[in-house]
């Protein structure tokens, strides 16, 4: 017990001294990059429709992830079809037509993703493989968001 209250003791001065070090070093604070994504300038009813399909997009992988957390594919392969190609028919064709050839491709292959993984998800019913097919699909989610930004006239400072 007596080893024990000197090792506290001992973390305790170690824990101050690197908080006085702390205190003592230098600030620095770096100014944020610049924001080079591609600019899409989409009206306020336009950049809520694709902000609101994003976080359905999340909401169906929170709901994947924690059925095949539970190996359930049937649930899996529910959440991953309604992300599938049927979305697409919901977006407005004038919409469509401002949104860039590569941001809408990019769109389509995750669609077409998700249909996939529905698929083999009630096919094939393999957890890793799901996990596998989920993840390669979110790199594409991150390089969208590393690509594009999304701005409306009346909302000029969020992304």
């Amino acid at each position: 017990m007596k080893y024990v209250s000197m090792l506290l003791a001992a973390c305790q001065c170690m824990n101050l001294a690197t908080a006085h070090a702390q205190d003592m070093a230098p600030l620095h604070v770096h100014a944020p990059a610049a924001d080079t994504r591609v600019i899409l300038a989409l009206s306020p009813d336009e950049r809520a429709m694709i902000l609101e399909e994003m976080r359905l997009f999340l909401d169906s992988v929170g709901t994947m992830t924690g059925a095949l957390g539970k190996q359930d594919m049937q649930a899996t392969a529910a959440a991953a079809r309604g992300m599938g190609m049927k979305m697409v028919h919901e977006v407005p064709p004038e919409l469509r037509a401002k949104l860039p050839m590569e941001f809408r491709q990019l769109g389509f292959s995750v669609h077409r993703d998700f249909d996939q993984i529905a698929m083999d998800a009630d096919s094939l019913k393999d957890v890793s493989h799901t996990l596998n097919q989920l993840s390669a699909t979110l790199q594409k989610c991150v390089s969208c968001h590393a690509a594009y930004q999304i701005r409306s006239p009346l909302n000029d400072d969020k992304h």
